[in-house]
C-alpha cells in the first residue's frame, strides 16, 4: 500500500463540514423518518432485501439439486462475485458523480431482470453452466449498486440521524434475514429454489419503482475543464490510502471474508446437505438474522464514544460458527453460534458505517466505500475456489476449524494502529 502522509499515531482528521451539515434533502440532524426521500429509500431497500434474503439458500441448494457438486456451486457464486468486485471502483466513481437515487433505480432494474433469467433456469432444471453468464451480469449490477448504497445515507440524514438511519436500515435488513432463509429452505425442499429466486427478481423490480420516487436534488452542474472520472477515481484512492484507520480494517476483512465465504458459503451447504439438510441450514442462517436484528435495534439508541476497539474485538466471535461447523455441531449449537455472530457482525457494521459517514467527506463517500469493499472482497473468489481443493486435501473439518482461527486473529490486527483505537463518533450536529 502507498505510504500515508500522516503518521499512524495521529487521530483521524476531523470530519469536514459537509459531512455534518444538514443533508441535501433538507433534513436536520436526527429523525430520518421525517424525510420523504428516506422513507421511499427504506421501503425500496426493505422489499429488495426481503427477496435477497432467500437467494443464497435457494441458489445453493438449487445448484446442488442438479449437480451435487461443491465445485459447481463455487463456480456459480464466483461467476457473480468476480464481476461485482471488478466493477466496485467504477461504481464508486459513478455514485459520487451522478444522482445516487437514479443509479439505484437503474441497477435494481437490471438486477431484477437477470434474476428472472436465473429463476427460469432453475425452474427448468437446466445445468448450472447456463447460470454463469446471468450470474456475471447480476454481479455487475451489484458492483454498481453497493457504492451508491454506501453514500446515499448521507444524502438522507445528518448528524446523529446518520447512526439512526443506518440502524433502521440494518433492522429491516436483519428482519428479512430471519424469515427469508427459512422460507427459502422450505420452498427449496418442497417445490424447488427457482420460486425463491423468482421472488427475489420481483423484489428488485419493485424496489426500482420505489427508488424512482425518491427524487433527490440534482447535483451542481459540472464546470468545463473539471475533473474527469479517472481523476475523481484517483482522488478516492488517494484519500483511502492515506488513512490507516480505514485500510487496516479493510485488509483485515480481506482475510476474514476470504475464509468466511469459502468455509461458510461453500463448505457449509455441502456439509449441511449430508447432516442437517436445507431446512436446518435455513434455520441456522435465520438465527444469525435474529442476532443481527437485536443488535441493530439496540444500536438505534446506543452510541459508543470510541467504538472501534469493542467492535473489532467482538468480531472474533463471528469466527465461532466456522469452528463449530468443522467440529460437527448439531443444528442447535450452530444456530446459537450464528446468533452470536449476527450480533457482533451487525454491531460492527453499524459502527463502521457511522464512522465512515462522520469522518469521510460526503463527496468522497461512495469512492472511499468502494475501495473499502473492493479490497476486502478481492480475496473472496480465491477463498471460494480454493476451499473445495483444500477440503479434498485436508478434510472439510480441518479446513473449517483452521479457517475459524485465522479469521478470529485477523480481526485483532488492526487494533495495533493507535489512530484506530482513538477514533470517535463525532457528536457535533446532534
Amino acid at each position: 500500500m502507498p505510504a500515508t502522509d500522516a503518521p499512524e499515531n495521529r487521530d483521524p482528521e476531523p470530519p469536514e463540514s459537509d459531512a455534518l451539515s444538514v443533508s441535501s434533502t433538507g433534513l436536520a440532524s436526527g429523525q430520518p423518518l421525517r424525510s420523504a426521500p428516506f422513507r421511499w429509500f427504506l421501503a425500496g431497500q426493505s422489499i429488495s432485501m426481503a427477496g435477497s434474503a432467500m437467494s443464497p439458500v435457494a441458489l445453493a441448494f438449487g445448484v446442488l439439486e442438479v449437480t451435487n457438486s461443491a465445485a459447481w456451486l463455487s463456480a456459480v457464486t464466483t461467476a457473480a462475485l468476480v464481476p461485482m468486485v471488478a466493477t466496485l471502483l467504477l461504481g464508486g466513481g459513478i455514485a459520487d458523480r451522478y444522482r445516487r437515487d437514479t443509479v439505484l433505480c437503474l441497477t435494481s432494474l437490471g438486477a431484477g431482470l437477470t434474476q428472472v433469467g436465473v429463476a427460469f433456469l432453475l425452474l427448468a432444471h437446466q445445468h448450472p453452466v447456463f447460470l454463469l453468464p446471468l450470474s456475471a451480469l447480476n454481479g455487475i449490477f451489484q458492483g454498481l449498486t453497493k457504492p451508491a448504497l454506501r453514500g446515499i445515507v448521507s444524502n438522507l440524514a445528518a448528524g446523529r440521524g446518520l447512526q439512526q438511519a443506518s440502524s433502521l436500515l440494518a433492522s429491516v435488513r436483519n428482519a428479512t434475514r430471519i424469515l427469508g432463509p427459512t422460507a427459502a429452505g422450505l420452498l427449496t425442499a418442497s417445490v424447488g429454489g427457482g420460486w425463491a429466486i423468482a421472488a427475489d427478481a420481483a423484489s428488485f423490480l419493485l424496489a426500482a419503482a420505489f427508488f424512482a420516487r425518491m427524487s433527490l436534488p440534482d447535483l451542481p452542474p459540472r464546470t468545463e475543464g473539471g475533473p474527469t472520472m479517472l481523476g475523481e477515481l484517483r482522488e478516492g484512492w488517494s484519500y483511502f490510502s492515506s488513512k490507516p484507520w480505514i485500510w487496516t480494517v479493510t485488509l483485515a476483512f480481506a482475510v476474514f471474508n476470504a475464509v468466511n465465504m469459502g468455509v461458510w458459503q461453500i463448505l457449509g451447504p455441502v456439509m449441511a446437505n449430508g447432516t442437517i439438510g436445507a431446512e436446518g441450514w435455513g434455520l441456522v442462517l435465520s438465527a444469525r438474522g435474529v442476532g443481527a436484528l437485536l443488535a441493530s435495534v439496540v444500536m438505534v439508541k446506543l452510541t459508543v464514544r470510541r467504538p472501534m476497539v469493542p467492535a473489532l474485538s467482538s468480531m472474533t466471535m463471528a469466527a465461532i460458527p466456522l469452528i463449530l461447523l468443522g467440529a460437527g455441531a448439531n443444528t442447535f449449537w450452530l444456530a446459537a453460534a450464528a446468533f452470536v455472530a449476527g450480533v457482533v457482525s451487525e454491531f460492527f457494521t453499524v459502527v463502521w458505517e457511522t464512522v465512515h459517514n462522520t469522518h469521510v467527506p460526503e463527496r468522497l463517500l461512495s469512492r472511499v466505500g468502494a475501495h473499502d469493499e473492493f479490497w476486502s472482497f478481492v480475496p473472496i473468489p480465491i477463498g471460494q475456489l480454493s476451499t473445495p481443493v483444500l477440503a479434498a486435501a485436508f478434510g472439510t473439518a480441518a479446513v473449517a476449524v483452521t479457517g475459524g482461527g485465522v479469521a478470529a486473529v485477523a480481526m485483532l490486527v488492526p487494533l495495533l494502529v493507535p489512530s484506530l483505537r482513538r477514533i470517535e463518533i463525532n457528536r457535533k450536529g446532534d
